[in-house]
């Protein structure tokens, strides 16, 4: 969709409060252009020179005209208000429900989720923006065709000024409207571009604290807002462009209405009353003109905010048609047939042709130098990736045919590069789940070895931890992500090299805790950590994206 698809696409979501926001434009222009009539009617009141009540009534009606169009502006402020909350509300459910759930081959090239979730802010953008350009646009667009039309009934000559400013409009936005919006979305790209690396000088701030790296830290973020004023100048001289048109345009309009109006008057064409009110509504027509075309970078930045978070809604997510759910108590019996996998972009595939049964209860260890495909393999086991060919059973039904929600609440797993979020370690572990009893919590809490750490806090599992559990060790925050992947008693684990980050003491001990034979769970672990091969009861080696040796024992 083309970013004014988007941005009209948007608008009918909320039709009903568009209309009505057009319904009361249109009827505080139809006031504020009677207006001038009633200004034309006082004036010749007063040229007769005599006192009357309809001269009194007329006063009385024009400033009740004035207030009722403050009323009418009062009311379309309060549907606005309404509309930028619904705007709000809808855009953070829609990231808070998609992100979680954008397919990975969407992620993998040059996508990086955090700069997905900062174009929320343009939320804002499209809030004010719409807003603006509601009650704004409406206005101005109505005040100009009802002035050209009671313009058009004091003289013919007013029907010419008419098609000029059409004609004017129509010149400004068809020859700057695509470099104008291109401007505006390469000035967001380095924006966004920009924002995204001070985040990483935030995360990694111990890193740009020598001066070398400093001075590599300055020097990146003076090139991205570089690129950014540049675009930023190259989207202003658009706008400057388009207003230098406009005040060539008044002032020629401006000297030629006052002219040919004064010599209409003085040709009795007109009497001083319809000037004065002809130039009123002239006034009223050139600043609504110039109201739109200033307002045309806020519609610029509408529609580049409205884009910006349109590509992201495009993204493909996960949703499929389950027809299957799998059974509490059914054990889980895994096997893949002949997969295939590559990733996107890649030259050729990092899994080729695996095949692979896993029975309930195994406790499994993948073998291999880098690059052998392991951790791809987990991430297709467990869901996360899909094969680019073959197939995956589950219990001998395709995986696909398989609710990948009743699936995934089976496994528990530990993903590498996964932290713990912003939150309380309690939320951490249990993601507030009804489900999960407090003997359960004490049960994974003792099982990975972090009870007596949690005995040291003052308040407990209530202790809020920073995002990626910065102020945790990285002994504990692994410690954390464990209790979080069995407190439901799962009946698959899968993990990536879950205890790299502890001392070999704590891992060997809850290595012998993962693939104890008293836990039924089957569990499939990447690691490099020989303490693995000990408990296993199957070793798997990988090398070059194919199984060459499978053993039991």
């Amino acid at each position: 969709m083309t970013p004014a698809k988007r941005f009209f696409s948007l608008l009918k979501l909320d039709r009903k409060d568009v209309y009505q926001i057009f319904f009361y434009a249109l009827f505080a222009g139809l006031i504020s252009l009677s207006l001038p009539l009633g200004i034309q009617a006082i004036i010749n009141f007063i040229q007769s020179g005599r006192v009357s009540v309809s001269w009194i009534v007329l006063i009385v009606v024009v400033v009740a005209g004035v207030a009722l169009v403050g009323l009418l502006s009062l009311m379309q402020l309060r549907i606005t208000e309404n509309l930028q909350q619904k705007i709000f509300v809808r855009s953070s459910f829609e990231f808070a429900y998609r992100l979680p759930k954008i397919r990975f081959d969407e992620l993998y090239n040059n996508v990086y989720p955090p700069e997905l979730a900062n174009r929320f802010f343009d939320t804002l953008t499209i809030q004010k923006g719409v807003s603006k350009l509601l009650i704004d646009f409406s206005a101005a667009l109505l005040q100009i065709g009802f002035g050209i039309i009671l313009l058009s009934l004091y003289h013919p000559f007013f029907i010419l000024f008419g098609i000029l400013l059409v004609l004017l409009l129509y010149m400004i936005f068809r020859f700057s409207y695509k470099a104008g919006l291109d401007t505006s979305l390469s000035e967001s790209k380095y924006k966004y571009q920009a924002a995204d690396w001070l985040q990483e000088i935030a995360r990694n701030n111990s890193s740009f604290r020598t001066r070398v790296n400093f001075d590599y830290a300055l020097e990146k973020n003076n090139s991205l807002v570089g690129s950014y004023l540049n675009y930023r100048e190259k989207h202003f001289n658009i706008i400057r462009r388009q207003f230098t048109q406009l005040i060539i345009f008044k002032v020629i309009i401006t000297a030629g209405l006052l002219l040919i109006g004064g010599y209409l008057v003085l040709g009795q064409q007109m009497n001083i009353g319809q000037f004065v009110a002809a130039e009123i509504i002239i006034l009223l027509v050139i600043n609504s003109v110039e109201k739109i075309v200033l307002g045309l970078e806020t519609f610029y930045d509408v529609l580049t905010a409205t884009e910006k978070i349109g590509q992201v809604a495009d993204m493909d997510i996960e949703e499929g048609t389950p027809s299957a759910t799998l059974p509490n108590d059914q054990p889980i019996t895994i096997e893949v047939e002949n997969i295939r996998f590559r990733y996107p972009g890649a030259q050729k595939d990092i899994i080729r042709n695996v095949s692979l049964k896993i029975a309930p209860g195994e406790k499994i260890l993948l073998q291999g130098a880098n690059g052998s495909g392991k951790t791809t393999l987990i991430r297709l086991l467990s869901g996360l990736l899909q094969p680019s060919s073959g197939s995956i059973f589950i219990n001998d039904d395709t995986f696909t045919k398989i609710d990948n929600a009743s699936y995934r609440s089976k496994i528990g797993s530990i993903i590498q590069g996964e932290r713990p979020f912003e939150g309380t370690i309690l939320e951490n572990i249990t993601f507030n789940n009804p489900a999960v009893s407090q003997e359960d919590i004490r049960w994974a809490l003792d099982s990975v070895q972090l009870t007596d750490f949690i005995k040291t806090l003052p308040e407990g599992l209530n202790t809020r931890i920073f995002p990626e559990g910065k102020q945790l060790s990285s002994s504990n925050a692994q410690k954390v992500l464990l209790a979080r992947s069995i407190v439901h008693r799962p009946s698959i684990l899968f993990y990536e090299d879950p205890t790299d980050r502890m001392d070999a003491q704590t891992a060997a001990a809850l290595i012998d805790f993962i693939f104890a034979k008293e836990n039924p769970w089957t569990a499939v672990v990447s690691s490099a950590n020989p303490h693995w091969q000990a408990g296993s009861t199957r070793q798997v080696t990988m090398e070059n994206g194919k199984i060459t040796e499978d053993k039991v024992g």
